[in-house]
């Protein structure tokens, strides 16, 4: 079994940062591509960021310049700094990791349970 905690959302004025964490636990053999998603309310689920194992990095858009992703392999665990928020960056966000558990799978996609963040003044 494998659990995604994602941590780190809360409110935060315009121009302001956070940084969220996402720690995998559980039966892990290895983690492949790590991302990040947000839901706005009333808007379907979209790409934030990812990161490859290798540590190649790839944003949308609307967030290059702004936000980075890293991870911590010896951590098992995804990080998105975030900066210069806007009001539009207001979503729930959700970790996403390929995961594979043992020598034998090519890798399941697990999801966490997402951490809101709200950027108002």
């Amino acid at each position: 079994q494998v659990q995604l905690v994602e941590s780190g959302g809360g409110l935060v004025q315009p121009g302001g940062s956070l940084r969220l964490s996402c720690a995998a636990s559980g039966r892990i053999f290895s983690l492949n591509v790590m991302g990040w998603y947000r839901q706005a309310p009333g808007k379907e689920r979209e790409l934030v960021a990812t990161i490859t194992n290798s540590g190649s990095t790839n944003y949308a858009d609307s967030v290059k310049g702004r936000f980075t992703i890293s991870r911590d392999n010896a951590k098992n665990t995804a990080y998105l700094q975030m900066n210069s928020l806007k009001p539009d960056d207001t979503a729930v966000y959700y970790c996403n990791i390929v995961i594979r558990t043992s020598v034998f799978d090519k890798g399941v996609n697990y999801w966490g349970k997402g951490t809101p963040v709200t950027v108002s003044s």
